[in-house]
């Protein structure tokens, strides 16, 4: 199972083998008997690339909920849920993980001498079962599920321009005036049209610019392109270096909460608890600063 499994998520029998420090023959052979074994097929191979088939795809979920009992079953063996030890499993978005998140990892490690972390950073929601996550910072509202929620606070929602745009175009005191500005977009709001409080229609955003992070967005807005909607910590920088200027603060729509979230079916573990514990109030003081501001 655990040779099917990096199979799959490394895309190729050759990356399985160097994830597993084990030869391409014994792969290759490993997956054929397991095949065997099953009486079934679970991946069609072609030249440039491996694909699940319809019983690969239901054993390939089957697999990964039978190796984590397992993880699990070993852990609580080996005491990983008496004390925090052991690799402990992070996502973030890329900007605030590396702007708050990073921070507060490197403390946990400096506190925590047997924990090991791996961060992945990526704008992208992670399945946490399926990507063996143990814990994900989540910025947005969270859609029922089986997900536990520790709540760190609100991040604002903000329109900013350029000093020189601003001169060279005017001021936009209303939503609708947005309407006679460019506009810099990224994969996140766009084609979502940009909704403010205390206005009853949609602000019609068109995009001079689309881009595919807030950092592209926010570097074109300094340079003078135009007006952007960004996450406050993604502007943060910039506004106190005065690049950038806050606009229709009346019209903020309400904050978006952030939470740090995790599986609330699997048992928590030491090092998970003790994670938590630590990171949810530091992070709190940070989203606090930014509120402040």
């Amino acid at each position: 199972m655990t040779v099917f499994l990096a199979v799959v998520d490394e895309g190729s029998l050759s990356a399985a083998g160097r994830r597993l420090a084990m030869p391409l023959a014994t792969v290759s052979r490993k997956l054929a008997e397991l095949e065997a074994h099953l009486g079934a097929r679970l991946l069609n191979r072609t030249t440039r690339r491996l694909e699940l088939t319809d019983p690969g795809r239901d054993y390939e979920q089957a697999c990964r909920r039978i190796l984590d009992e397992v993880a699990g079953a070993e852990a609580a063996v080996a005491g990983e849920y008496d004390a925090p030890r052991g690799e402990l499993a992070i996502t973030a978005p890329i900007v605030f993980g590396r702007l708050h998140v990073l921070p507060v990892v490197n403390e946990f490690l400096r506190a925590n001498a047997e924990v090991d972390v791996r961060l992945a950073l990526g704008d992208r929601i992670a399945h946490l079962l399926d990507e063996h996550v143990d814990v994900a910072v989540r910025i947005g509202m969270l859609p029922d599920s089986r997900l536990n929620a520790v709540g760190l606070g609100t991040l604002r929602s903000v329109i900013c321009a350029s000093p020189d745009y601003l001169k060279a175009h005017g001021t936009p005191r209303t939503p609708t005036d947005l309407a006679r500005h460019r506009c810099i977009t990224f994969d996140a709001t766009y084609p979502t049209p940009w909704r403010l409080a205390g206005d009853t229609s949609f602000v019609p955003a068109r995009p001079r610019l689309v881009v595919n992070t807030a950092e592209a967005a926010i570097d074109a807005t300094i340079a003078g392109l135009g007006v952007t909607r960004v996450l406050s910590y993604q502007a943060d920088a910039a506004l106190r270096g005065k690049q950038l200027r806050l606009l229709l603060r009346k019209f903020e729509p309400a904050p978006v909460p952030v939470n740090l979230v995790y599986d609330g079916q699997q048992r928590v573990t030491s090092k998970l608890r003790a994670f938590l514990d630590f990171a949810a109030p530091r992070l709190r003081q940070r989203l606090a600063a930014l509120r402040a501001e």
